[in-house]
């Protein structure tokens, strides 16, 4: 019970922090809706064909787009995951004696996930300039961060015998990696780098609202200019694309995990 009043207080003590109006909110849930019943367009049985046609008039264009997004989620992904993959090691108590270089490496990988993407998206704009490597850029560091925190605790959770043998026979401290640590981790790793992916997918669609490029960038010049039509359309493709990009992640993600299951 005590525990239950301190949420509740706590709620409470936040909501009143943020200004949180419970009667504006529900005066707003009408324009919610509205908006919603706005942008869907008028589909008629008769002329579906027709309708569908000019609904999605612009198809291949965004398609293109949403390719780019797909490709900077990629990159991003790919780029952030071996630099993790170098970090994590660094930053593991149990491979890593040196408490100097655990602290330095921890706290780039704090630093990498605590400052949200659209921040350095922001910054790498200001930069480069608009178009895909700001959201490359912004993507790939603070996946390294993410994923650096999540690699590290799942090195620091190996098994230590392969390692100190190794150390006993005297091989040096990347073949001790490579030959003690990663046949352990390397299904986590690839399990941890798909999930990512996915989180990445609907990050880079936001940061083509800052101007990184993609398919973000067509939605948020659709929503200004008030092209309702346009919102669904390139609405519907995104929640297509994510919804078929988390299916085959986690089927990958669970085959991976089942094959490290089946070789322990």
């Amino acid at each position: 019970m005590l525990g239950l009043a301190l949420v509740l207080i706590f709620s409470m003590l936040s909501a009143w922090i943020g200004e949180v109006d419970p009667a504006k909110f529900w005066n707003g849930l009408p324009r919610f809706a509205s908006y919603f019943h706005d942008i869907l367009p008028q589909l008629r049985l008769e002329s579906l064909g027709a309708d569908l046609e000019e609904w999605f008039w612009n198809l291949d264009g965004w398609l293109a787009l949403l390719l780019d997004t797909l490709l900077v989620a990629y990159v991003g992904t790919l780029f952030g995951a071996i630099a993790a993959f170098v970090l994590c090691f660094l930053a593991s108590a149990n491979v890593t004696r040196s408490a100097t270089l655990r602290f330095a490496s921890r706290r780039l990988l704090e630093f990498c996930r605590t400052v949200p993407e659209i921040v350095f998206a922001l910054m790498f704009v200001y930069a480069f300039g608009f178009g895909a490597m700001p959201g490359v850029l912004a993507i790939a560091i603070h996946t390294a961060g993410a994923l650096g925190k999540q690699f590290s605790e799942v090195v620091e959770n190996v098994n230590m015998h392969p390692v100190e043998g190794l150390t006993a026979t005297g091989a040096t401290y990347v073949e001790t990696i490579r030959f003690g640590v990663v046949p352990q981790i390397l299904s986590n790793f690839m399990s941890y780098s798909l999930l990512r992916f996915e989180i990445n997918v609907r990050g880079a669609t936001v940061l083509g609202f800052v101007g990184a490029g993609g398919i973000g960038k067509e939605l948020i010049s659709s929503i200004r200019q008030f092209y309702y039509a346009d919102v669904s359309a390139i609405l519907l493709i995104i929640i297509a694309t994510v919804f078929l990009i988390d299916w085959l992640t986690e089927r990958l993600r669970h085959r991976l995990l089942s094959l490290d299951g089946a070789e322990q």
